[in-house]
């Protein structure tokens, strides 16, 4: 794949995945991969440009107000501490089958998110204290599963704070982007103490990525209703879905 062609991928998947509380991750890194990047520059890598797209699709939600900061912060605190316990858990449980059982689950999400009516009228609010303990209840078991599969928990943030908590559909998808941009700027620094990183082509499609988490805020924010943005998100978890099945597969 040329340079140009990587770079334009790299702008369309943040501008998809920003309006739906991701910032990419979920295609940059099985792409670098495929291309042949060494596996420590494609995780580094697809962190780095996740958290970037997320900064600058938050950038826009924070200016419109729409990001829950009081239902993030103990969500972002708890998944952080859970994380480790995740990893641990690697040596002790069944990966491959944990991933096929995952997998289901997250079918039935996206199947939900696909074919749901009007979820913004269903949905009753909760009050602040429930939000607050909700969120670091969700936090944990996104942790948990997070460090368990090494990945970002944006997939499982979104749809849990939409059915558990209530949560407007926009609201999930701008507090989950917040949440990300933590997490992977976090793992990036992890990363790159481990291993070189190749910083030209890191800052050269950061900027794309930056453009692309920019547009997509600006139209999730403007012209998507909450329904479009919960089917655009299902498609994007039957792809995780597929990803979960291949581990468990292979």
């Amino acid at each position: 794949m040329s340079l140009s062609l990587l770079l334009a991928v790299i702008f369309c998947a943040s501008f998809i995945l920003t309006m739906v509380g991701l910032g990419g991750g979920l295609i940059f890194s099985p792409l670098f991969v495929l291309l042949g990047f060494p596996l420590s520059n494609a995780v580094s890598a697809s962190l780095f440009l996740n958290g970037v797209a997320a900064l600058s699709a938050g950038i826009t939600y924070y200016r419109k107000k729409m990001i829950d900061i009081k239902t993030a912060v103990p969500l972002l605190v708890s998944s952080s501490l859970a994380a480790p316990f995740g990893a641990m858990l690697t040596s002790v449980i069944d990966l491959r089958l944990f991933s096929g059982l995952l997998a289901g689950v997250i079918f039935l999400a996206a199947m939900r998110m696909i074919f749901s009516g009007n979820a913004e009228s269903e949905t009753t609010a909760l009050s602040e204290k429930h939000r607050i303990l909700g969120g670091g209840a969700i936090g944990i078991a996104v942790g948990v599963m997070a460090g368990l599969l090494g990945i970002g928990g944006g997939v499982f943030i979104v749809p849990l704070l939409i059915y558990l908590l209530k949560m407007p559909t926009k609201t999930a998808a701008a507090t989950s982007i917040f949440i990300v941009i933590f997490s992977s700027f976090s793992g990036f620094v992890a990363h790159i103490s481990l291993a070189s990183t190749d910083w030209k082509f890191i800052f050269l499609a950061a900027c794309f990525s930056f453009a692309g988490g920019q547009l997509g805020s600006r139209i999730m924010s403007e012209r998507l209703r909450g329904k479009a943005v919960r089917r655009i998100f299902g498609v994007v978890l039957l792809v995780f879905f597929l990803k979960l099945l291949q581990k468990a597969w292979l």
